[in-house]
């Protein structure tokens, strides 16, 4: 091998060498902030009333952030808290009911929490995002059938993700009695839409 030759192939490695930790960086996930100052996202529930209707509303104050990388999905996390206090079901008396001792106690339990433990890809941006939710002073494992909706550029020089989740809750899971309000009321659906901000 002349001198030459192995001066060429040396620095070829020494470059592939040194843009190994560049391209590691460029793999990771990056971190987001669900952008609830902007009201691009939101947490809102169903509930059955007595079999007849329904009750519509939501939380109107939460916060969290999530990581995720496009090419990567399955490491994808997130982690949300939730001022139960701010449920707004447009009746101040019927969320002041819901919010007393006799369903959410928002006294005693001011927060609900959710910290995702992994991500299930089923393809075509969407998957089962898994993780703990406590409420009520509970905590039990739940599942989010998830849908990524776009990401890109915003016009303000930042860069976004954004989902849309739903799950449905077994209330009596986290010690809330709604034997009052019909067997229908058993259970709670969710759903979510969540813009995060590129930090």
């Amino acid at each position: 091998m002349n001198k030459t030759s192995f001066l060429g192939k040396s620095l070829v490695a020494g470059l592939m060498a040194a843009s190994l930790p560049l391209m590691a960086g460029q793999a990771q996930a990056s971190d987001y902030t669900i952008d609830t100052d902007g009201q691009h996202a939101f947490i809102q529930f169903k509930i059955s009333h007595l079999g007849y209707s329904y009750v519509l509303g939501q939380f109107k104050e939460f916060s969290g952030d999530f990581s995720y990388d496009q090419g990567k999905p399955e490491d994808a996390k997130v982690s949300v808290e939730v001022d139960v206090d701010s449920l707004d079901s447009a009746h101040a008396e019927r969320d002041k009911h819901i919010k007393s001792a006799d369903f959410l106690d928002v006294s005693q339990y001011p927060t609900a929490t959710f910290t995702s433990t992994g991500f299930e890809s089923t393809g075509d941006g969407s998957g089962k995002l898994k993780g703990e939710l406590t409420l009520h002073g509970q905590t039990q494992p739940v599942t989010l059938d998830v849908d990524h909706i776009g990401g890109g550029e915003d016009p303000w020089g930042g860069y976004r993700q954004g989902f849309e989740g739903t799950t449905t809750l077994e209330l009596a899971d986290y010690g809330i009695d709604t034997s009052k309000l019909g067997p229908n009321a058993a259970t709670v659906d969710l759903y979510l839409v969540i813009e995060g901000i590129r930090q």
